[in-house]
């Protein structure tokens, strides 16, 4: 297992990704700020200079996403994927797939949200095709990007835990 800040990362099969963090938010709110544009935006920005300028939500089973983002020195970063499953508020299923596709095809993400005394853990599965596409999906500073990202979240439920 990898730690990086409050994140935990760890690799329960051949083919998966498993990371955990616990954000002191509602679950309901956790949730809503997975799949509503105007949140993403806000949070879902990966490394330092890196920013979530694109987003389409189409939230709903069969619907469809879009991300794209812009990096240092011109880079950008394109992945879609359609929704598989929506458990309102603890469990979102999706497809996603890179328009680079450094992870060798579609990969499947499974968020579950579990709160407990107003604590929501989320814990995302990411099921690779295979152990090597997995690896180079460690390899590519994934840990980083999502630690910074839900660090921002951190700063997201603290502002709308405020004006409530």
């Amino acid at each position: 297992m990898m730690t990086t800040a409050d994140l935990s990362v760890s690799t329960p099969s051949d083919r998966e990704v498993l990371m955990t963090r616990l954000f002191d938010a509602p679950r309901e709110l956790v949730f809503e700020a997975m799949n509503r544009p105007e949140l993403l935006k806000r949070w879902l920005s990966g490394p330092p200079g890196w920013s979530l300028q694109h987003c389409e939500v189409d939230f709903r089973v069969g619907g469809s996403f879009r991300h794209v983002w812009h990096g240092p020195d011109g880079a950008v970063m394109g992945m879609g994927g359609i929704y598989r499953e929506i458990a309102r508020p603890e469990r979102i299923v999706r497809t996603e797939l890179f328009d680079q596709d450094w992870t060798g095809g579609e990969a499947i993400a499974t968020l579950v949200l579990t709160e407990q005394a107003g604590k929501t853990e989320l814990a995302l599965t990411v099921l690779y095709s295979s152990r090597e596409a997995r690896d180079g999906a460690l390899r590519s500073g994934m840990k980083d990007g999502v630690a910074a990202s839900y660090g921002k979240l951190d700063t997201l439920f603290a502002e709308r835990q405020q004006a409530a």
